[in-house]
């Protein structure tokens, strides 16, 4: 993509413009991190000129031409012109926009977020245009504001100085973080705030930054109310001496980014770790001197529920955490119980990820006193999950096998089949379990 943006470059020069690289390719370029999406800004040509020019680089596409936004049908290069905005509403996209090649450099930047946000880098000499100290708070690891009229104007702003927060492991600024605690996040979109809130997750080894940002700025209680609920919700001491709920529950999410490449699905997994003591909030109670939350994987799941549907708009990821929370604590007790195959296939097969159960069981480790090490017994369950694979992979009986044993289908077929996979978990052959399975369906035909 550098070479196509060099290419226009040289178009642009020749018409008397310049063509700059902008934003976090900017930023991540000078931070040494890879980023494949490139940003280009042209100035100092009119739209229609420019888009002559990309017709001789390729097909552009003007998807957003009034906005002065273009693209290259194929190139993975965002095309940009100088602009103008003005808020018009209280919406992350109320704004009133004019495009003007002729701006200047230090007008187009200011109407960014962040001072890392807005340098600015020739296409063609490498120059770099730093108006607002972007350089320095780059190198002092600061995120800051470049326009306090213009920040506030923008609520997503919060998010994103939150999620730079967590990936870069940079410091908010103490002014930044005042300003964004007077911006009302309620006008954002689900879309948005999942969007941040995926990048954080995703892309930070230590998520929990993100939330513990958002919490100093006092900006959780719109789009995360539940986590806020977690605050000073006291645990049994004896099983979590590092304290309340929230403290554990950033720890989790902390431990769970370093298993994000083993699970089947790592945005799900880590929405489990974020939301699986929820229900805490509904079940903790002290009897007798301790502090008990019972059944908080259960009771909790309508209130994982309404936060899940509020923040994440994937009904896979959902059903995933709404299936995994129950079961988030099963791995833990098989790991010290060492119970019965029978009862580890089941555990396993009730999930939707079963693998990703013993990840979370990592995540979510009981921690012994002056370790950080996990205190169950993670070859047990990875030994067992093996056994589970090797038994669900052998043939098994299905309903066209009792069809055509000559068992007629009714209304309990559904209840004989559960019966025949009750047979598969404990590893019985398919040849016993048929002939266990018919007879059960004739006694349970002759009782009815």
């Amino acid at each position: 993509m550098k070479d196509t943006a060099h290419e226009i470059a040289e178009y642009v020069s020749r018409a008397g413009g310049r063509t700059f690289y902008v934003g976090g390719f900017v930023r991540d370029r000078i931070l040494g991190i890879d980023n494949k999406d490139v940003d280009i800004e042209v100035h100092g040509i009119a739209p229609e000129e420019l888009f002559t020019i990309l017709e001789k680089v390729g097909e552009p596409l003007a998807y957003g031409k009034s906005f002065g936004v273009f693209a290259l049908k194929g190139e993975d290069i965002d095309i940009a012109m100088p602009r103008r905005e003005r808020a018009v509403g209280k919406g992350h996209r109320d704004f009133e926009i004019d495009v003007d090649p002729f701006i200047g450099t230090e007008q187009a930047a200011r109407r960014r977020d962040f001072t890392m946000n807005a340098l600015m880098e020739d296409v063609l000499t490498g120059e770099i245009i730093d108006h607002f100290g972007g350089q320095q708070d780059l190198k002092d690891g600061i995120i800051r504001h470049i326009d306090p009229v213009t920040f506030v104007e923008d609520p997503l702003r919060v998010l994103r100085g939150a999620q730079f927060a967590a990936r870069f492991k940079f410091a908010i600024a103490d002014e930044t973080a005042e300003l964004c605690r007077g911006i009302d996040l309620s006008t954002l979109s689900r879309e948005r705030v999942e969007e941040e809130l995926k990048k954080a997750m995703l892309k930070a080894d230590r998520p929990s930054v993100f939330f513990e940002e958002l919490r100093r700025m006092d900006q959780l209680d719109v789009w995360f109310p539940e986590l806020r609920q977690l605050i000073g919700l006291e645990q049994d001491p004896i099983y979590h001496p590092e304290g309340d709920v929230w403290i554990h529950t950033m720890e989790v999410i902390d431990r769970a980014a370093a298993y994000r490449d083993r699970v089947s699905d790592p945005f799900s997994f880590m929405m489990l770790a974020l939301t699986h003591d929820l229900g805490k909030i509904v079940t903790t109670e002290e009897k007798n001197g301790r502090i008990h939350a019972y059944e908080h994987e259960i009771k909790g799941l309508p209130i994982i529920e309404s936060f899940m549907r509020r923040t994440v708009g994937e009904n896979d990821v959902i059903g995933y955490v709404l299936n995994m929370v129950p079961l988030h604590m099963k791995p833990n007790v098989a790991a010290y119980a060492k119970p019965a195959l029978k009862s580890t296939n089941k555990m396993f097969d009730q999930a939707e990820a079963p693998e990703d159960l013993i990840w979370f069981a990592e995540s979510d480790k009981p921690v012994l006193a002056g370790s950080d090490e996990f205190s169950g017994d993670r070859e047990f369950l990875l030994e067992r999950l093996d056994e589970y694979n090797e038994i669900m992979a052998r043939p098994y009986v299905m309903g066209r096998d009792l069809i055509t044993a000559g068992l007629e289908p009714g209304e309990d077929f559904t209840e004989i089949l559960e019966y025949a996979h009750k047979l598969r978990l404990v590893g019985i052959e398919k040849e016993s379990a048929l002939k266990q399975t018919l007879s059960y369906a004739r006694k349970l035909r002759e009782k009815r």
